[in-house]
């Protein structure tokens, strides 16, 4: 089984209200590409990764005017591939939901949220992820209280290897947005990432909870962050991406991405990426690896060859002209995907996890 996690910039732009495919030459959200030029570079990227599950960052918007599964279903069609029902968990307000795109024929999915609902006043005890939660981030004595934009997609998935629940994630972005001078700057993306640092908090408690119950485990998709990606890990001590993963924590508590490890290992030396920005005001490219597919230690024997299909760092996707710009014409960020291969039944390995 494939499993693909991919964060589609401006994918709601690309429908109307009716979640009709604009399918023209009308400019996307994207810079210098039209509608119709990143629709059929995301339907040749979608045929190439040929998932049987993506987790679909940014999907399209659902409200009362729109139907973001059902606009992706028909992107689906029009594209032709297998993965085409779609699965949304929590809608949120900000035009950019977490989808689940699955091939029925092999996969049952299912929206399946833990934890207490909560009003205003949130809960001290990690609640479902469309609550409240909670918590004291500094030395105050204060609470903050916290809440998802991006309400994380809680999904049990079933089929021919067993069944996994997976976490589709896309944390809060850091960057200080309306910051009119530096101090307001410096202040704001301080917030921001306090922040970012509690809903990884409120993550790694789910995590926790599915580990103590045994239950096989992905969290998967963007999050906005990594080991040494910028100056505030020093204030804080780590990444929201570290406390996920429970870096600190005994073997058989901790979650795997390879990816994820490789930067860990290596904060000077060459890292994968997984996205790629234009940065206007210094007129360079900034690469990043924000985008991850992480195992729990029972999945993990069976779990392997995870790629990021980057266009440049991908030696298969270096040699194919077609695929290479495809991928920097339909997003900002690339594929990542990962195979799964072996009944999850199994028992669990003893030792420390297989490298």
């Amino acid at each position: 089984m494939r499993i693909a996690t991919y964060n589609v910039e401006w994918f709601a732009n690309l429908f109307d209200d009716e979640g009709k495919l604009l399918n023209d030459m009308q400019w996307s959200g994207r810079q210098d590409v039209t509608r119709g030029q990143q629709i059929a570079a995301l339907s040749y990227v979608f045929r190439k990764i040929d998932a049987d599950a993506v987790l679909v960052i940014e999907a399209p918007d659902s409200s009362r005017q729109r139907n973001g599964s059902m606009a992706l279903e028909k992107f689906a069609a029009h594209a032709g591939i297998r993965a085409r029902k779609a699965l949304v968990g929590f809608e949120n307000h900000t035009q950019q939901e977490i989808m689940l795109l699955y091939d029925p024929d092999k996969i049952e999915a299912r929206h399946a949220p833990v934890g207490e609902e909560t009003g205003k006043k949130g809960s001290r005890v990690a609640p479902r992820f469309d609550g409240a939660y909670r918590i004291d981030l500094d030395i105050d004595a204060t609470e903050d209280i916290v809440r998802f934009s991006k309400p994380p997609l809680e999904a049990v998935i079933d089929s021919a290897e067993g069944t996994f629940r997976l976490i589709g994630v896309h944390a809060k972005s850091k960057a200080p947005h309306g910051a009119r001078n530096r101090d307001e700057m410096m202040r704001l993306a301080i917030a921001n990432r306090r922040k970012q640092l509690a809903q990884c908090i409120w993550i790694r408690e789910r995590v926790d909870h599915h580990l103590d119950m045994g239950d096989p485990l992905i969290v998967a998709g963007d999050f906005n962050d990594g080991p040494g990606l910028d100056e505030f890990e020093r204030l804080f001590g780590r990444s929201g991406l570290e406390i996920v993963l429970g870096t600190d924590l005994d073997p058989q508590d901790q979650l795997y991405d390879p990816h994820a490890d490789q930067a860990l290992e290596s904060r000077l030396g060459a890292q994968p990426s997984s996205a790629r920005f234009y940065i206007r005001d210094e007129d360079r490219f900034l690469t990043a690896l924000l985008d991850y597919i992480m195992v729990c230690p029972r999945l993990r024997p069976i779990c392997h060859d995870w790629r990021i299909w980057h266009p440049f760092e991908d030696p298969a996707c270096w040699r194919n002209e077609k695929l290479q710009h495809a991928l920097l014409t339909a997003s900002d960020h690339f594929p990542v995907t990962m195979e799964l291969n072996g009944p999850i039944t199994a028992p669990l390995p003893s030792g420390p996890p297989a490298s």
